[in-house]
C-alpha cells in the first residue's frame, strides 16, 4: 500500500509516537484530578507538551496553549468565542480557500447577524491581500484564513496578513491544520492572535488531538464548560487559560503521542522535513503535469507550498479515479470535495471533485514514481 493522503491524516508516524501512547496508557491517569502518581504523570506530560508547543509556535507561554480534539473544534472555539453579533454590528473576513471548519461556524454566526465577507480566489486558487485590506470596515472584528489550502497546497503569507490585522487593530485567527509541523510559524512574529491546528497531520501525532493557542489579552468565550479539576464550588467555568478553553478529561494518551512527535520533529528539523516533502511533491508534479488529459490545480510557481498535488483526468469522475488507484494500484488518495466547497467553485471542479495526492517525509521516491505511472496508465486508457 502506498499512502498518499497525508493531508487528511498522517499514517506513517515516528516509532516513538506509538511507544509513547502505549506507555501513557499504562502509566497516565486523569490530569488535574487528584495527587495520585498516575494523575501527576498525566499532568506532567500534558504540561510538558504545552511547553513544547509554545516553544515551537512562539506562543507567550504554556498557559496560552489549550487542547482540543481536532482543528475543527479549535476553530469553532475561536470563532464562536470572539464573534458576538448580538452585541452590535460585527464583521468578519474569510476566504474561498477556507475549509468548512471555518466556513460553517461563520455561516451559523451569519444567521445570528454576523456580517461576512468571503474573499474570492482566482482560477489558480489564489487570493489577493490587497482585496483583503480593502474589505476591512470599522466594524471588522476578525480576519480568519487558512495558512495553506488543503485542496491546492497554495500557501498564504500569514506574516503579511498578520501585519494587516495589526495595522487595523483586528484579531487574526490562523488555521494551520495543513502547515503545523511542516512550516515555521511564530505567533509573535506573524502577529497571530489565535492559532488553531490539529495534532495528527503534519505534526504526526495521534488522531483526537488538536490545539488552540491564544495570545494573552485576547478573550475567548469557552465553547464548552463543565469539569475542570479546579474551582469546583464556583458556578462559572474557570476564566484563566488554559483551563478556560478545556472542559472534561483531556486525551492524555493522545497528547503523550503528540509530545513524542514534537520531539521527533524538533530533532529532525522542520526545514528538513518540509524540503523532503516538497521534493517528493515536485517529483510527482513534474511527471503528471504533461500527461494528456490530466489537469493539475493550484499555483506551482510558488515553490514553498504545502506538499499537495490535486488533479483530474478528463472524462473521469474523481471518485472513480481514486477508486481505481486504490483497488488496482494500492495507492491511497482523497477524492471528492475535501470540505472545501468554495475552493472547488473557484477552480470549476464543484461537479467533478478532484483527486488529491499529499506527501509525507516517510514516502519514498519509488512510491511517488509508481503513483505517477499509475496516473499515466489510467489517463491513457481513458
Amino acid at each position: 500500500m502506498i499512502y498518499l493522503d497525508n493531508a487528511s491524516t498522517s499514517f506513517h508516524k515516528p516509532d516513538c509516537v506509538f511507544t509513547a501512547v502505549m506507555e501513557a496508557m499504562h502509566q497516565a491517569g486523569n490530569s488535574g484530578r487528584g495527587s495520585s502518581g498516575e494523575a501527576m504523570e498525566a499532568s506532567h506530560l500534558i504540561f510538558d507538551t504545552r511547553c513544547r508547543i509554545a516553544e515551537m509556535f512562539e506562543a507567550d507561554g504554556p498557559e496560552c496553549v489549550a487542547f482540543t480534539s481536532n482543528a475543527t473544534e479549535a476553530l469553532n472555539t475561536a470563532l464562536f468565542g470572539v464573534l458576538h453579533p448580538g452585541d452590535g454590528p460585527v464583521h468578519a473576513i474569510a476566504t474561498e480557500m477556507d475549509h468548512n471548519s471555518v466556513l460553517r461556524p461563520l455561516y451559523a454566526l451569519e444567521k445570528k447577524g454576523l456580517e461576512l465577507t468571503v474573499l474570492p480566489a482566482d482560477r489558480k486558487g489564489r487570493i489577493s491581500l490587497t482585496d483583503m485590506e480593502a474589505a476591512i470596515r470599522p466594524e471588522t472584528k476578525v480576519i480568519v484564513c487558512t495558512h495553506a489550502s488543503n485542496l491546492t497546497g497554495n500557501r498564504n503569507d500569514i506574516h503579511a496578513i498578520g501585519e494587516i490585522a495589526k495595522k487595523h487593530d483586528i484579531l487574526f485567527i490562523a488555521d494551520a491544520a495543513q502547515t503545523a509541523g511542516v512550516f515555521p510559524i511564530s505567533m509573535k512574529k506573524d502577529q497571530i492572535d489565535i492559532l488553531c491546528f490539529s495534532g495528527h497531520k503534519g505534526l504526526m501525532g495521534p488522531q483526537g488531538t488538536g490545539v488552540i493557542c491564544v495570545r494573552p489579552g485576547v478573550k475567548v468565550e469557552p465553547l464548552k464548560v463543565g469539569g475542570s479539576g479546579i474551582l469546583t464550588f464556583q458556578k462559572e467555568h474557570p476564566s484563566d487559560m488554559p483551563e478556560a478553553l478545556e472542559a472534561g478529561t483531556l486525551n492524555s494518551h493522545g497528547i503523550a503521542g503528540l509530545r513524542a512527535a514534537l520531539g521527533w520533529i524538533q530533532e529532525t528539523g522542520i526545514d528538513r522535513i518540509r524540503q523532503r516533502e516538497q521534493d517528493l511533491m515536485m517529483r510527482f508534479y513534474e511527471q503528471v503535469k504533461t500527461i494528456s488529459g490530466v489537469t493539475v490545480y493550484g499555483d506551482f510557481s510558488q515553490k514553498d507550498r504545502s506538499p499537495v498535488v490535486t488533479l483530474n483526468i478528463m472524462g473521469m469522475g474523481s471518485s472513480e479515479l481514486s477508486m481505481i488507484l486504490g483497488e488496482d494500484y494500492g495507492i491511497s488518495t482523497r477524492s471528492g470535495g475535501h470540505c472545501a466547497p468554495l475552493m472547488h467553485q473557484a477552480l470549476g471542479t464543484e461537479k467533478t471533485g478532484a483527486v488529491r495526492f499529499s506527501f509525507s517525509c516517510f514516502n519514498t521516491e519509488e512510491e511517488v514514481d509508481e503513483a505517477a505511472r499509475a496516473v499515466k496508465e489510467i489517463a491513457e486508457e481513458e
